[in-house]
């Protein structure tokens, strides 16, 4: 799947992240795209999303992230990734982040993302903060 439209549409995402780029990132969402976290709450709408990856890198912090593995059918897509990152740049504190994240797409464009990846090891529950879980049909504690 080189060639899959989803998965040239999720590399240019990537290259608008690691190089600050809004437009180039808005280019690749709907309007109302909402990318939902393990670690926070989530980032709803194209400005907002772009905005929030332009702003990640900074004097302090770098992260450049890869695409390592794809898969995609119909409107979803599936792929995990790895982040490279610095933290304290002038001190040269480096580390590495590995995830995966469940894409759905409208009309060729990023309208949903899920990222999985655990970052808080203090964290005692591992779940996507805001997600609607249950709306979805999604086991949760109180069903279990």
């Amino acid at each position: 799947m080189k060639d899959h439209p989803y998965l040239e549409t999720i590399r240019t995402y990537y290259q608008g992240c690691n190089t600050s780029n809004v437009e180039l990132m808005k280019s690749t969402f709907t309007p109302d795209v909402t990318h939902y976290f393990t670690d926070h709450e989530p980032v709803s709408g194209a400005d907002a999303l772009a905005n929030y990856w332009a702003g990640f890198n900074t004097e302090t912090r770098t992260a450049q992230w890869t695409v390592d593995r794809f898969m995609a059918t119909d409107d979803e897509a599936v792929i995990e990734w790895t982040m490279f990152f610095s933290t304290l740049v002038e001190e040269g504190r480096k580390g590495m982040l590995r995830g995966a994240e469940w894409y759905q797409f409208r009309q060729g464009k990023i309208a949903e993302i899920r990222a999985y990846f655990h970052w808080v090891p203090e964290q005692r529950v591992s779940e996507l903060m805001g997600f609607p879980y249950a709306k979805r049909g999604y086991p949760i504690r109180e069903s279990i």
